[in-house]
């Protein structure tokens, strides 16, 4: 008989997240039923790779094993805690073996479950002669590709589920499928359970980011208490697909319908078409409540056949990048290292020219301290201490060597209060170029391997079609002849912003469901793209969720190829969601008032303090 009500943890946001998550989950009363982590992004996948060239037995999320797993392997075993973990990178059988290897040592002796299948490299030359192209930029596929994996589904992890495993661990996965597994599993739903399908798909990914779930990146960071012991996200799902967001009690962090209505708009582009391999989602009339203290239920995700295609991730090697700094203190530092970044590239530049060695492929002078991101709308142009930093790209390694031995004279040749160079000189590393593109489902060979034994998984076929639903009108805008005066867009609204590849996403949210017609006619795509005229070199377009009285803005070709590409000091886009905030708009000072007035109440939350 289906289970009333399953708790799931989210312990690990990306490769790096605290050890904290984990322990905390674990020991969460009431016990959670599984503990799933979610590790990989384009730019994990690209270091994985870089890091099987150098040792063959690695290409997986090392923490996972040696600390998240070595933390509470006992206790997990002890409580009947399952746990699903796409910490297999590139290399998920060496992720189980060397977790085989750590149990045997600790006298444990779990069922370990591996999915595999998503390498779809083998099939590589066939596409070349295709004509298979990046599905963002149409360019042809490398010679050289370092990896190519699919985004599986669920199912594969159902399966594993269903044939006893304690733990499972997957290649390349879409985000949310380790939520959306163990919920298929217990509650017994059917493929074409299209409505649940997405909302068990909404909740992962809820919390595959952390902490972003519960306070983690939230806009009012200010009323976020106890940051030291952030607790990260628990979901109480039920049969219908809906869930409650919450945490550990007596952990920090926020659990309120803003905090995870800013994750629900993280990385997604059209909020009415979200397409994952298990089905495709609607997320634009899903509402949260908040049901009690940091508890808040998220329901109204509707769900529709997804395509017969995987989206495929893969990587290249685009040369190499280096990257320099140096800080610079004093009057006019701004100038100073400015002029002092240019003048490194200039001078290597000349080196190049004179060696016969053809010019870098890119060249960035970016400085902190000085808002550079922000372009003309900087404010900071007098600020006393800068650090410059210098990214340059080539095809050449050696001239990237040569650019990395010109950033330490700068101490003795230009500029005074020139210093920060003790860090020793900076090393050339590959540029590592990430691609996407569609392949069919029936291509690939999907298996899950326990106990010795391989399982074969067939991936139903629904045949559906991608389309953008048409666009929700929105209330208009009703001007009046109250005098109007300038606030900062943050008083109107919270924001969230992330990355697809080269594209960016930022997602507002009306603090006042009165106020969203107002967003509406002062931040236009118009006013967004002429905003980040210096970073945004694409379109940019606009998606309503009245669920959530939001707008989700998507901002193409705006992260200089974005994730490990990138030659920015933002190459995932994190920071603008905050830079939007800070746009002034004119409002009638009526709502000036409030919202000036409810921005000047928000004290700083303790970290001293737990709370429930």
């Amino acid at each position: 008989m289906p289970k009333k009500m399953i708790r799931i943890g989210g312990a690990s946001g990306f490769w790096g997240d605290s050890r904290l998550g984990a322990v905390q989950l674990v020991q969460a009363e009431p016990a959670i039923d599984y503990l799933v982590f979610d590790y990989l992004a384009e730019t994990t996948m690209a270091i994985l790779a870089a890091a099987r060239l150098k040792k063959p037995e690695l290409g997986y999320a090392t923490d996972f094993v040696d600390s998240a797993m070595k933390s509470v392997l006992a206790d997990v075993m002890a409580k009947g805690i399952k746990v699903i973990a796409n910490a297999g990178g590139i290399h998920p059988e060496g992720c189980a073996q060397a977790l085989r290897a750590m149990a045997k040592d600790m006298g444990l002796n779990p069922h370990i479950a591996v999915v595999t299948g998503d390498d779809v490299s083998a099939l590589l030359p066939d596409l070349r002669a295709q004509g298979v192209t990046d599905m963002f930029s149409g360019a042809p596929l490398p010679d050289k590709i370092l990896s190519a994996n699919a985004y599986l589904g669920a199912w594969p992890i159902v399966e594993a589920l269903r044939q006893g495993a304690d733990i499972v661990i997957t290649g390349r996965c879409v985000d949310s499928a380790v939520t959306l597994a163990p919920l298929i599993h217990e509650f017994g739903w059917q493929p074409t359970d299209w409505d649940r399908l997405a909302g068990g798909s909404l909740g992962g990914h809820i919390i595959e980011c952390g902490c972003q779930a519960t306070g983690g990146l939230f806009t009012d960071w200010q009323s976020v208490p106890n940051w030291p012991q952030m607790g990260y996200p628990i979901i109480e799902c039920e049969p219908d697909g809906s869930f409650v967001v919450t945490k550990a009690a007596g952990t920090g962090g926020l659990v309120s319908p803003a905090s995870v209505g800013e994750q629900l708009l993280y990385e997604i582009g059209d909020p009415g078409a979200y397409v994952l391999p298990d089905v495709v989602c609607d997320f634009r009339h899903v509402r949260m409540t908040q049901e009690g203290e940091q508890r808040v239920r998220v329901s109204g995700a509707q769900g529709s056949a997804p395509p017969d295609t995987y989206k495929v991730s893969a990587t290249a090697i685009a040369g190499y990048r280096c990257v320099g700094s140096l800080v610079l203190i004093g009057p006019q530092a701004a100038a100073k290292a400015q002029r002092t970044g240019d003048a490194i590239v200039a001078r290597t530049r000349q080196m190049l020219k004179d060696l016969g060695w053809p010019d870098f492929t890119q060249a960035e002078v970016h400085l902190f301290g000085a808002e550079t991101l922000y372009g003309e709308h900087a404010r900071t142009a007098d600020s006393r201490e800068v650090m410059v930093r210098i990214s340059v790209s080539h095809k050449q390694r050696e001239a990237l060597e040569l650019f990395a031995r010109e950033i330490a004279p700068a101490g003795t040749s230009w500029a005074p209060g020139t210093t920060g160079a003790s860090g020793g000189r900076p090393s050339p590393s590959p540029r590592i170029l990430p691609l996407a593109f569609l392949l069919d489902k029936a291509r690939v060979a999907v298996h899950v391997g326990m106990d010795e034994q391989q399982h074969p998984v067939s991936v139903a076929l629904h045949h559906g079609q991608v389309t953008s639903p048409a666009a929700l009108s929105w209330p208009q805008w009703r001007e009046n002849a109250e005098p109007q005066q300038s606030i900062p867009l943050e008083a109107l609204a919270w924001a969230r912003s992330g990355d697809k590849g080269n594209i960016s996403n930022i997602g507002l949210i009306a603090r006042r469901p009165e106020w969203l017609p107002l967003i509406a006619e002062r931040v236009s795509t118009e006013v967004v793209k002429a905003y980040f005229s210096s970073l945004v070199q694409g379109a940019v377009e606009r998606f309503y969720l009245p669920g959530l009285q939001a707008f989700n803005y998507v901002l193409h070709d705006a992260l200089d190829g974005g994730g490990p590409a990138s030659n920015r000091v933002d190459p995932l886009g994190k920071g603008m969601g905050q830079m939007l905030l800070d746009l002034q708009v004119r409002v009638p000072q009526s709502v000036a008032r409030e919202a000036l007035s409810a921005r000047a109440a928000r004290p700083i939350a303790a970290d001293d303090a737990p709370v429930g």
